[in-house]
């Protein structure tokens, strides 16, 4: 399946079956990678690689072993486990960029370790160890887009590029995943080698190094209209000042980043209808609204255009328009759209501009990117990547509350802070 199609749908783990299943890992190695000092309070910063359109995803590239390998992790704050495809040996994996991560036995974490029993009870259906001597905690993650990964969890060096502009490499404990489902076909090539997950669950790797005291439990993220962008953990690159603070609220569908109930506008007129649960997900790429408030948003958009939009059929997405001449970017079409508005109470709105839901086509069309979510039957409100983009948006878990101040995006590490206070 194409990139775009494939992470079109929200990427959060909802169904686990445990199997134990045969696993053949690389003889120990005789050198024992040693753990760096937690470092005194920094964040942790990487760049990010990839675009809502047409790659489908934003990911970073983690350095992980010992020596240390590149991996391409797709960034998902709407699930806990992070997981590699490995070849133990791999059972179905995808053509991946990087070689398969290989693991050795000594890496393994067994099933009475803490981290295991985290897992496990982390996930639907809750299932534990079959006996306090099994050596390998077994995991299958099934996701809302029918993707899915079961291996084994292990623990290696993570090598992480602090601001201060030193380095650390803790061990951390992750999937190693021997057999991935993408849609019908495991054998798809995939831009990514696998998911990083930074859930508010106890095994993602944001809840492992504030266990290790080697960061702050805050994450926060900036994705770019242009391509590319940042992602930091700790907390000391969070902006003092004009950032929006809701408090995280406790989603009714699970353990995910939620700042509560919104009220929906357009142009900023009601669209009426009663409050929407919302939930803030990195790992999807479009938004996705219920029936009611999405019906709301199509019916407002398509009242407001002009006559020079012509509705149009595009294999890239639902809701589609064509003007007199092809469009090039969203900036092209963003003067006949007006902006969404979001508000989480009283002086709490995120600015949902045409661009933060508008994909410009290849066959130069201009396409709605908020999708109806019933028809993958959710019963609550994604905010996806299109909708996050240009904005850095922080989870803070210490504070228990989650932040978006709007500003530039860009690669340029120069511009990592200039562009927010």
């Amino acid at each position: 399946m194409a990139a775009a199609a494939r992470w079109a749908a929200p990427i959060m783990g909802i169904l686990v079956v445990l199997l134990l299943l045969p696993f053949a890992p690389a003889p120990a190695s005789a050198a024992t990678p040693t753990r760096s000092p937690p470092p005194s309070a920094s964040s942790a910063v990487f760049l990010l690689s990839g675009d809502v359109y047409p790659t489908g995803h934003y990911y970073v590239t983690m350095n992980i072993g010992d020596p240390a390998k590149p991996y391409f992790l797709d960034v998902d704050t709407g699930s806990d486990l992070t997981w590699l495809q490995c070849d133990a040996p791999c059972q179905s994996c995808n053509k991946v960029p990087h070689p398969l991560y290989r693991p050795t036995k000594n890496k393994l974490v067994p099933c009475a370790n803490s981290v295991c029993t985290a897992l496990h009870n982390g996930l639907t259906p809750t299932k534990k160890c079959t006996s306090t001597t099994q050596q390998q905690c077994d995991y299958q993650i099934k996701y809302t887009d029918k993707a899915s990964s079961l291996g084994v969890l292990v623990t290696d060096s993570f090598s992480l590029p602090l601001r201060n502009k030193s380095n650390i490499s803790p061990s951390l404990s992750f999937g190693c995943g021997y057999d991935q489902q993408v849609g019908t076909n495991g054998a798809v090539q995939a831009t990514t080698d696998g998911l990083l997950g930074l859930g508010r669950g106890s095994v993602s790797l944001l809840s492992q190094l504030k266990q290790q005291g080697i960061t702050k439990n805050v994450l926060g993220h900036c994705l770019s209209t242009s391509g590319g962008g940042f992602l930091f953990f700790g907390d000391d690159m969070v902006p003092t000042s004009r950032v929006t603070w809701v408090p995280m609220a406790r989603s009714s569908s699970g353990n995910y980043y939620s700042p509560g109930t919104a009220s929906l506008y357009f142009d900023r007129r009601s669209l009426g209808g009663k409050p929407m649960e919302v939930v803030f997900d990195s790992g999807s790429t479009y938004t996705y609204f219920t029936a009611q408030p999405y019906q709301a948003t199509v019916s407002a958009i398509k009242g407001s255009l002009s006559k020079s939009l012509r509705q149009v059929s595009d294999p890239s997405l639902p809701l589609c328009w064509k003007g007199q001449k092809a469009f090039k970017s969203v900036f092209d079409v963003k003067k006949d759209f007006k902006s969404l508005q979001l508000s989480f109470g009283k002086n709490a709105v995120m600015e949902i501009p045409p661009e933060n839901y508008l994909v410009v086509t290849k066959n130069g069309n201009v396409c709605l990117g908020i999708l109806d979510g019933s028809t993958t039957k959710l019963n609550f409100n994604i905010i996806g990547d299109i909708t996050l983009q240009d904005q850095m948006v922080i989870y803070d878990n210490e504070r228990v509350q989650l932040g978006w101040i709007r500003g530039s995006c860009s690669r340029s590490p120069k511009s990592l802070t200039a562009s927010f206070p």
